[in-house]
């Protein structure tokens, strides 16, 4: 299996607590969060990473190198930032696999990739989205589902109880195919909600950890939580 991590993200809200630097560079349980996700996917049987680096990406090239563990380590460097979309966009050029996975590289999701490939077989998917159920939450944008397909994404507000995208997901390493996308977009925005009516997108309810280091708040909770979810 490959996977692509999108560690190009900038930890400008990130500064009062860490010196500037990619978010998935911060430490957490005194060593990068990346090296988490990495564990993570070793773990989960991945052979080989694609990261998609960007803003100081040098800081990351020269801390994993070309392989961690099992892991063959990958880079695809953005000259100019290409947000979120135009990142897969990329990376996936470095890809053979006719299924990737993609996660973004600030949040933590430990859910079971081979039940996200499975669910996202079985129905036929070409993009499948791994969604976590919160509660009583404002912070992030909810996922409409019917019978396993995404019916619609509705914008941050407060909720009691939703499904979010848990920034992992399972997808076509073609998908871009014959779509006239620029070199920069939103994953997100301009491509999930833009397409939703044209590619079959699921949405795959999930059990595991989350937390999305993005904010202070969170990013000090994760230095707790994190190591006691995944041992490293």
């Amino acid at each position: 299996m490959e996977a692509i991590i999108l560690a190009g993200g900038k930890g400008a809200r990130l500064r009062s607590v860490v010196s500037d630097m990619p978010k998935p560079a911060a430490p957490v349980g005194g060593v990068p969060f990346l090296l988490y996700l990495l564990k993570w996917l070793e773990r989960n049987g991945t052979a080989r990473v694609v990261l998609s680096i960007g803003y100081l990406g040098n800081v990351i090239r020269s801390e994993f190198g070309d392989r961690f563990g099992a892991l063959e380590i990958a880079y695809c460097s953005e000259d100019t930032p290409l947000g979120t979309g135009g990142a897969i966009k990329k990376a996936l050029g470095m890809c053979d696999g006719k299924n990737v996975f993609v996660v973004n590289g600030d949040t933590y999701f430990g859910i079971e990739l081979n039940s996200l490939l499975r669910f996202h077989i079985n129905n036929f998917a070409d993009i499948t989205i791994a969604l976590k159920e919160l509660t009583d939450f404002d912070r992030y944008g909810t996922v409409e589902c019917r019978d396993g397909i995404v019916t619609g994404f509705q914008e941050k507000r407060r909720m009691m109880k939703g499904m979010i995208n848990g920034g992992v997901y399972c997808l076509r390493g073609n998908i871009f195919d014959g779509l006239d996308m620029p070199d920069k977009f939103s994953f997100e925005r301009d491509f999930l909600a833009a397409q939703n009516d044209r590619l079959r997108i699921c949405g795959a309810p999930c059990g595991g950890n989350f937390i999305d280091i993005g904010i202070p708040e969170d990013y000090v909770a994760a230095q707790t939580l994190i190591p006691q979810w995944l041992e490293v």
